[in-house]
């Protein structure tokens, strides 16, 4: 006989069988005991959550002779011709290649006969949103007043596909996804049938990887046993099967990042490759492991929600102190960014290489979220060198007590000749309520209501020439709209509230055949202009004075 796979061999046969939908399990079953099904459904939710199996239950269970507790006896005729696909009761469609008008016609002309056995014909039409506009439109007279035995079952993994005129039809339940530890513990008892030894560890990875779907999980489990048949079932063997990255690795390749290590970076990600790992399942889970470490900085007791072992728990508290919470989140944007890019690539390894790089080189990055870890890299330069020549550095890390020119002809230092500073012209005399208005300009502009927001969108804040706020408009709309007196009074009480503080504003349009921007300078770029190159200037500061010094705090370790 042929091998049946596990998500077919398992498949739930009674209602009792389905795990993690308890509130849908437990509604359909009152339903038809107390004889009060609607004539139409509407399960939506992710893969692999049982929506086709509860709908294949259920449509045995209201034909059913002898049903139990509002489930399916099992035995009866009816209930076996249904399971073995041979009842002429319970029609099933794939809308995804029936998905015409003439196949939903055809389901329209069969409805006026009566079931030939049974109380009632059941029609499940799985992914449902892929029907035509014209076959939605044939289904709809249908299915609002179809005949007292007819029953109709929409299943759809995309609900907000589904025209509102079929969804007003229909009882809708929305299929949550699985927890990990319902399907651990579906995964074990499973096993325990199959007599299949395997790890709580694979199992829960397994479980995790399944992303909520149990026919996923049993999937990957099917693929796992087949690759190590007759062996034990071992947590390593599980990684090696799918291709994936044990946590430890993911908290070497966090610290390398935060210490700017490319070389280091790049040697473990040569590594890993090697290894045969798949890279776009290695940014998954090394997003999902700074999800963890996230959770974790942020929140108290979440150990729950991260679903990981006391070992790994212990580490992910220590790397909290690490980062900050704004790096964290560059990290966790930069890999969904690639994540996003990696599935359809012909060079995965290059876009990874990339993103790792760009993580451990954060000056690469001109946005303002980059300058926080920046910052942070240039601390621990300094704290570095500070810790190897306290005795020499004062607390900015400059050498004292000894001339610049004595160190280096004592331990073979180079004395460190200032660079010329390049100033951003800044206009003079900025009141300081006008830069934290400036400062804040994007979330101010979110604050109004639209048309307002519309019209603000290419606007840019400026300096009028009695230091008030002074808001460029594009001319047309935008400035007639401001020319209103109401209109700027409400702008101006969004930006008092928001600000905490009464502010004058002037709003004007362009002057005709005249860049704007060379006559009222746009502050936004020029303040974040001189913050990128005061960082910049930093970061050269830095390590100037980290190579200078180097020499020199070794002289000293020496001679103590």
């Amino acid at each position: 006989m042929s091998y049946t796979a596990l998500y077919r061999k398992f498949r739930p046969a009674t209602f009792e069988d389905v795990k993690g939908q308890e509130h849908i399990v437990t509604t359909l079953k009152n339903q038809i005991k107390a004889e009060r099904t609607s004539h139409a459904y509407l399960f939506c939710g992710t893969r692999g959550t049982g929506k086709t199996t509860i709908a294949k239950i259920f449509a045995r269970a209201v034909n059913c002779e002898n049903p139990k507790d509002g489930s399916p006896c099992g035995e009866c005729a009816i209930c076996k011709a249904i399971a073995a696909g041979a009842s002429m009761n319970v029609i099933e469609i794939d809308a995804a290649s029936n998905n015409g008008v003439d196949s939903i016609r055809e389901i329209v002309d069969e409805v006026a006969y009566s079931p030939a056995e049974g109380k009632y014909k059941v029609y499940i039409i799985d992914e449902v949103h892929m029907l035509s506009i014209g076959a939605f439109n044939a289904l709809l007279k249908t299915l609002e007043e179809p005949p007292s035995y007819v029953i109709f079952i929409l299943a759809t993994t995309e609900v907000h596909k589904i025209p509102v005129t079929i969804m007003s039809r229909c009882q809708r339940y929305d299929f949550r996804r699985i927890t990990i530890e319902t399907i651990s513990d579906r995964l074990k008892e499973l096993m325990e049938m199959e007599q299949v030894q395997i790890e709580d560890k694979a199992i829960r990875y397994i479980a995790k990887t399944a992303d909520g779907s149990m026919r996923d999980a049993l999937s990957l489990l099917d693929q796992c046993i087949a690759f190590h048949f007759g062996q034990k079932l071992t947590y390593d063997k599980v990684l090696h099967v799918l291709g994936a990255v044990d946590t430890e690795v993911f908290s070497r390749l966090l610290r390398i990042i935060l210490n700017g290590d490319v070389t280091g970076a790049i040697s473990l990600l040569e590594e890993i490759i090697m290894q045969g790992r798949e890279l776009t399942q290695f940014i998954l889970d090394f997003t999902w492991y700074l999800r963890n470490l996230l959770l974790v900085k942020t929140a108290d007791g979440m150990e729950d929600a991260i679903d990981v072992s006391t070992e790994n728990l212990v580490r992910l508290k220590e790397e909290a102190q690490m980062a900050e919470n704004d790096v964290i989140m560059r990290y966790i944007r930069v890999l969904s960014e690639i994540s996003g890019q990696i599935r359809y690539a012909s060079q995965k390894r290059i876009l990874v290489e990339m993103a790792i790089i760009k993580l451990c080189r954060p000056g690469m990055e001109t946005d303002t979220g980059s300058l926080v870890d920046r910052i942070r890299q240039l601390e621990e330069n300094i704290k570095r060198c500070l810790a190897w020549g306290d005795s020499l550095l004062n607390e900015k890390g400059v050498p004292v007590g000894l001339p610049v020119a004595g160190l280096a002809g004592n331990y073979g230092g180079t004395a460190v000749t200032p660079k010329p500073k390049v100033q951003v012209e800044l206009p003079k005399a900025i009141p300081e309520d006008v830069k934290q208005a400036v400062g804040s300009w994007s979330a101010i502009v979110g604050e109004t209501p639209m048309p307002m927001k519309a019209y603000l969108k290419n606007a840019y804040p400026s300096l009028a020439k009695d230091g008030s706020l002074l808001v460029i408009v594009q001319d047309g709309l935008p400035a007639d709209y401001f020319r209103e007196d109401s209109h700027k009074e409400e702008f101006e009480n969004i930006l008092a509230n928001f600000m905490e503080k009464e502010i004058k504003v002037t709003i004007q349009g362009p002057q005709p055949g005249r860049n704007p921007e060379e006559l009222f300078p746009d502050l936004t770029k020029v303040i974040s202009q001189a913050i990128h190159m005061e960082v910049e200037e930093l970061e050269e500061d830095a390590q100037d004075m980290y190579e200078t010094n180097l020499p020199i705090c070794r002289g000293v370790e020496g001679r103590v």
